[in-house]
Formats: structure tokens, C-alpha cells, sequence
């Protein structure tokens, strides 16, 4: 898959950076006819843009923030991509596909979760949890991940799948323990 790195992103991307863009990218055969342009962006943690010539996707480009870059991040951006091609041709009529991924921030973040485990590295930004989900996101990282696969399956008959997603989310928090280990408190020794 061609990936076109804009000259602010050739100074700033690290070989870590570099190598986790190409393994995401793995999990993306909707891209791979397509030139990826990546760029550098200080403001947030990402954001895409696909530019449209004629009614008709012509560039796609996503903009990261190389320090603390997550996978989770670089899925979200390429989902919104995916989303943007989804739109097909503007000027034709549009039909309802089950298998496109719908315009939208959560749904973004679901179906990029949904995609593999990969993208499990880090909390989604846009999903509503409990904040001590977002605290200890690595123990709740699968069953939310399984949450989004079945709101997935849910939206085929379920208009208010995301509602439901969130309210599962809700419930997995309530009834779920991470597991931390105890704190223990630590003991000095004494001198007389």
C-alpha cells in the first residue's frame, strides 16, 4: 500500500511511529489501492481528510501526533477514511448498504474496535464509559471490543444500537472488577 509522508512528518516520525502505521495498515484491505498521505499534526491526537474532485474520492489523508501514538489512534483516523470512501460518488444517489460503516465519531470508534484487538491499546475518545473504565482500560479492553462487534450486529435491526452499546458498556463497569493488583502498604525499617 503506497504511503506519501509530507515533509513536516518525515522530520518528526520515528521508526516506532513508522513501523505502527505499516502494521495497521495490514488490517485495512480497503486502502490498499489506494496512496495514503500522511502528515504531521500538533493540534490533536489525529484527524483524516479524504478530498473529493469531481464528486469522486481523490486523496486520502490522515494527520498524527507522533508522541504517545496509539494504534487506537492511527485505526480511528484510517476507519474515517473508509467512512469518506464509503460516501462513494457524491453525485449518485446513494443506497442503504448494511456493510458501510456509517459517518460519525462513535461509530468510528466502534467499528475501529471492532476491527481486530490491535486496536484495543488504548480507550476509544468517543464511546461514553465510566471514567474508571478509561482508567483501567486494559482489563476492560475485550468485552468492550465484544460489545462493539454485537452493536455492530445489533444496527442491522436496532436503530438505537449505540444507545444500547452504551448502556452494555455502563453495565460491564458496574458488574466487572479489574484486576489491579491491592495496594499494599510498604513497611520501613526501623532503626533504634
Amino acid at each position: 500500500m503506497p504511503i506519501r509522508l509530507t515533509p513536516l512528518m518525515k522530520q518528526r516520525l520515528t521508526r516506532r511511529a513508522y513501523d505502527m502505521i505499516e502494521r495497521s495498515l495490514r488490517y485495512f484491505p480497503e486502502l490498499k489501492d489506494s496512496t495514503i498521505t500522511i502528515g504531521y499534526t500538533r493540534k490533536h491526537l489525529g484527524s483524516a481528510t479524504v478530498v473529493y474532485h469531481k464528486g469522486i474520492s481523490s486523496r486520502l489523508i490522515i494527520r498524527l501526533k507522533v508522541r504517545k501514538l496509539t494504534y487506537q489512534t492511527i485505526g480511528h483516523e484510517l476507519t474515517h477514511l473508509i467512512q469518506g470512501i464509503g460516501r462513494g460518488n457524491l453525485s449518485a444517489p446513494r443506497a442503504a448498504d448494511p456493510d458501510r460503516i456509517p459517518s460519525g465519531e462513535t461509530q468510528c470508534d466502534i467499528w475501529t474496535l471492532a476491527r481486530d484487538p490491535l486496536f484495543c491499546d488504548d480507550p476509544p475518545t468517543y464511546i461514553k464509559m465510566p471514567r474508571r473504565m478509561r482508567e483501567c482500560w486494559p482489563d476492560f479492553a475485550e468485552p468492550v471490543r465484544e460489545i462493539c462487534i454485537a452493536a455492530i450486529e445489533k444496527r442491522l435491526t436496532q436503530r438505537r444500537y449505540i444507545r444500547w452499546l452504551e448502556d452494555e458498556v455502563r453495565k460491564l463497569a458496574k458488574t466487572a472488577q479489574p484486576n489491579q493488583p491491592k495496594s499494599q502498604q510498604l513497611s520501613l525499617p526501623f532503626v533504634i
